[in-house]
């Protein structure tokens, strides 16, 4: 399972907890985003595994994705996070997000068509950098001949031009709802079909979504909208939310809800509920800016502002429990007994396992932060596994419905990212 705990102050709701659950309920009914729908998708979830298992795919070693933002940051926070339960770890996967030379140069000379599979996600179908790449691709490895098209397939919008594009030159192509966005999609065959590729239980992944769904909805998630309310009601004294992951393999997942938390929560605003600041007003540009760290490293680095820099910033804790070394077969990494000359001031930490003692770091520099009034919350994972990964997934974009909702923005447009698309266009007319 997945515990929560916080030290936010005037936290709970009492009896306007029942009015926002009903609130977000209407949402979710609404179709506003079909995000909430994705973990009870049987379809979706079949066809990914249908397609993992066709013959063609026993030789390929390598899989690229090409696409930017939610068509790449869910698949690969969730495939670093459970690299190490993969089973087909001799796949190695490769992502080409935007356009720098250098990286598409290093991806190009590290695999051979023969062994690789490409995966273009575009769900408007027009993204201008993945079309770009994958005009590059076309051209370079002659992916639209008879003999190579079967190394190529794509994932968008139905109806959107890449679909029509794919029927045309007759190329597999998996089609996504329309009220599915980008940073809300890794539920959908945006990230089932490429971690199914990769060997990771996508079955599991989405029990455990539905699991946090239904609970959220059955009313066993009351945390969920409790620090919404939080955020909402103090987004101008707090308005840094700082996610600190201890863990290396959270390191992605930092840039999954970096993009989820910002894209969805900066805008101007329409109205919110009055459990919200109601001191906003209508057109005001409101946000909660996200901040991704990593512990124990980013204890040398950022952990300094956050304790005596300026006090606009709420800090989760994102960690495993000390089990999950154990469970994971890593419980042999443990700080020796051995002591080294002139270093003896070290050893009191000898004999822990690297997994305690980063835990450990974890609990001192939130103890810190409490003792200074920074506001705090921590989520710990039991195991880290597909069935918590694809909770905590839900946790994430759960927490932003509700925020949004409480702030009174549209948490599911971008309309601060087309106006740069509308520029970009107008450079080469």
């Amino acid at each position: 399972m997945i515990s929560f705990s916080t030290s936010y102050a005037d936290y709970d709701l009492g009896s306007d907890y029942e009015r926002l659950i009903s609130a977000i309920k209407a949402e979710s009914s609404s179709g506003a985003s079909g995000y909430y729908k994705l973990p009870f998708d049987t379809f979706a979830l079949d066809s990914a595994l249908a397609y993992s298992a066709c013959e063609y795919f026993s030789s390929i070693t390598d899989l690229v994705i090409i696409g930017v933002g939610g068509s790449s940051l869910g698949a690969r926070a969730l495939h670093s996070a459970l690299l190490h339960s993969c089973k087909h770890s001799a796949r190695r996967v490769h992502f080409l997000e935007h356009t720098d030379p250098f990286e598409t140069k290093r991806v190009l000379e590290s695999i051979s068509l023969q062994h690789t599979h490409f995966l273009l996600i575009s769900k408007s179908g027009t993204t201008i950098e993945s079309i770009s790449l994958v005009k590059f691709l076309i051209t370079h490895f002659d992916l639209l001949s008879s003999a190579n098209k079967r190394h190529l397939a794509c994932i968008t919008d139905s109806g959107s031009p890449l679909e029509s594009f794919a029927k045309a030159q007759g190329l597999e192509c998996f089609t996504i709802p329309a009220n599915v966005g980008g940073r809300f999609s890794v539920l959908s065959l945006v990230g089932l079909v490429p971690l199914s590729l990769l060997g990771l239980d996508i079955k599991a992944l989405l029990q455990g979504a539905r699991a946090m769904m239904e609970s959220f909805f059955a009313g066993g998630e009351r945390h969920i909208i409790n620090k919404a309310t939080f955020l909402a009601k103090h987004h101008k004294q707090y308005p840094i939310s700082v996610l600190f992951s201890y863990g290396s393999v959270f390191s992605d997942m930092n840039r999954w809800f970096v993009q989820l938390w910002g894209e969805s929560l900066g805008k101007s605003l329409d109205k919110g509920l009055d459990s919200a600041d109601s001191s906003s007003t209508q057109g005001e540009g409101v946000g909660l800016t996200p901040v991704g760290l990593v512990g124990s490293i980013d204890q040398h680095s950022f952990l300094q502002l956050i304790v005596q820099g300026a006090r606009d910033k709420v800090v989760s804790f994102l960690s495993l429990d000390d089990a999950c070394a154990k469970a994971c077969k890593d419980s042999s990494f443990v700080v020796p007994e051995y002591s080294l000359a002139g270093l003896e001031s070290t050893d009191f930490v000898n004999g822990t396992p690297f997994l305690r003692l980063l835990n450990l770091q974890k609990q001192a520099t939130l103890e810190t932060l409490e003792s200074c009034a920074i506001p705090t919350d921590s989520i710990t994972l039991e195991r880290l596994d597909e069935w918590h990964i694809g909770a905590l997934v839900v946790y994430f974009e759960l927490l932003t419905s509700c925020t949004g909702l409480l702030l009174g923005v549209n948490a599911y447009d971008q309309p601060g990212v087309e106006f740069g698309k509308q520029r970009l266009r107008t450079y080469f007319a």
